[in-house]
């Protein structure tokens, strides 16, 4: 009967360990496009925020600045707790951006996205 339940264990954890692997890669492959899809929102609200600061413009172009905002601070909700550089919250540092036109902390997260492998989606 011991010889029995020894080899069923081991199966069983096998079976355990292996389950945990391919989940850590899913979760990785989840967390590499939840970044990806960050950067490309962030990205695009520099574009029309550039573009607004520089051309003569009228108040749909502020619209679509600002939903442009909204849509980068969505893509960061699942990511706002990862660490940027300086110490803060990449939630904190996406906001300090956006609302408060700070300038240093709008270069921690693009320097996110550049470790992260995504420098070219941004500004």
């Amino acid at each position: 009967m011991r010889k029995a339940v020894v080899p069923a264990l081991a199966v069983a954890w096998a079976v355990l360990v292996a389950g945990c692997s391919s989940s850590d890669g899913a979760d990785e492959e989840r967390l590499t496009r939840q970044r990806e899809n960050y950067c490309a929102q962030l990205g695009t609200w520099q574009q029309a925020r550039n573009a607004a600061r520089s051309e003569p413009s009228d108040e749909s172009e502020y619209d679509e600045v600002g939903a442009l905002a909204e849509d980068a601070y969505i893509a960061m909700r699942p990511l706002r707790k990862e660490t940027v550089d300086g110490g803060r919250a990449l939630g904190e540092a996406t906001v300090a951006a956006m609302r408060d036109s700070d300038s240093e902390a709008e270069g921690r997260v693009v320097d996110y996205c550049a470790d992260s492998g995504f420098e070219t989606l941004t500004r």
